[in-house]
């Protein structure tokens, strides 16, 4: 008797808990929202039109102009590039009905140009992420330079919940592409991730910018997975490198992995991590990106695609 009582009671606690858990969805996380964008490449290039897409509110853009961001938090890998003249746009993010629903499509591919005879194929990966690029993009040099990632951010979150899918390509190889000189396959699987990061920033005399490590939720994919509701990442605090689910890509971000933000002079600098924050700190940013690949620019297989939907925090 004594045991049953203490299983009903047992039983009332955790269905207490489950209730406490609160899923506060991120703005345009649930992807039913989308621009559209039709940019005109260069006749030297082929002179097509391309349909390009951001996550944001829902309109029509016709014209060859730098994309700025309103009203919505996420930028993506899909951007206009205007270099020496030549315009051409990369999509390799596109909102897909699947699963029941709309969802977004982050895919590997080989973006492939030719002008004057020369190939000039580029790898890209897509990606969506908290922050904005700033377009048009002028050079392939030091691309995270031209995005600014994270948005402020103060709350202490438990986990980052969305719905996906990953279909993985069956090789142990990727190809670097950059435009420039021959490709090169290089050994190694690649992978598709999905993060969170919380940061406390600051700014020096200089401009500078740093940060400490206050979260870490960070996951990577090398095998397809079935579609997948309500999937869990743990946001874990302060310095983590002594726990058993510790892996070196959830390290701390600097050198050429620091990724960048504007100072307060709206200059973009690098945020240079440089320490891990005691675990009841609060943060200033936060960092939320879902990716098809993982490695650096311009690496990757091509095929990978990673389906992403219903995007929140848990509290």
């Amino acid at each position: 008797m004594h045991k049953r009582r203490y299983m009903l009671v047992a039983a009332l606690l955790g269905a207490v808990t489950l209730t406490q858990a609160r899923l506060v969805p991120l703005q345009y996380g649930d992807m039913q929202h989308w621009v559209t964008r039709h940019i005109k490449e260069s006749g030297v290039i082929g002179g097509k039109t391309k349909t390009v897409y951001a996550i944001g509110p829902t309109q029509t853009i016709n014209a060859n102009q730098a994309y700025v961001p309103k009203g919505t938090p996420w930028g993506s890998s899909n951007v206009y590039a205007k270099v020496m003249g030549i315009h051409k746009a990369s999509n390799s993010v596109v909102p897909v009905d699947k699963y029941g629903s709309r969802v977004a499509c982050c895919q590997t591919l080989m973006e492939k140009v030719k002008a004057l005879g020369i190939n000039m194929d580029v790898m890209v990966a897509g990606s969506i992420f908290l922050g904005r690029v700033f377009e048009p993009i002028t050079s392939t040099k030091g691309p995270f330079s031209k995005i600014e990632m994270g948005v402020p951010y103060t709350g202490r979150p438990k986990a980052l919940v969305f719905d996906y899918a990953v279909e993985m390509p069956a090789v142990n190889t990727r190809v670097k592409a950059t435009g420039l000189g021959p490709k090169k396959t290089l050994k190694g699987r690649d992978q598709a991730e999905v993060y969170i990061i919380l940061q406390r920033r600051w700014e020096d005399k200089k401009g500078n910018l740093y940060a400490h490590r206050v979260g870490t939720g960070r996951e990577r994919y090398a095998h397809s997975v079935a579609w997948t509701r309500s999937h869990r990442i743990p946001v874990h605090y302060g310095n983590i490198t002594g726990q058993k689910y510790y892996r070196s890509y959830m390290g701390l971000l600097d050198g050429d992995r620091a990724y960048y933000a504007r100072n307060s002079k709206g200059k973009l600098k690098p945020v240079h991590e440089v320490g891990w924050d005691a675990p009841g700190t609060a943060p200033t940013h936060m960092l939320v990106m879902a990716s098809s690949s993982c490695g650096t620019p311009f690496v990757g297989t091509e095929g990978i695609k990673l389906y992403i939907d219903n995007i929140a925090l848990e509290y």
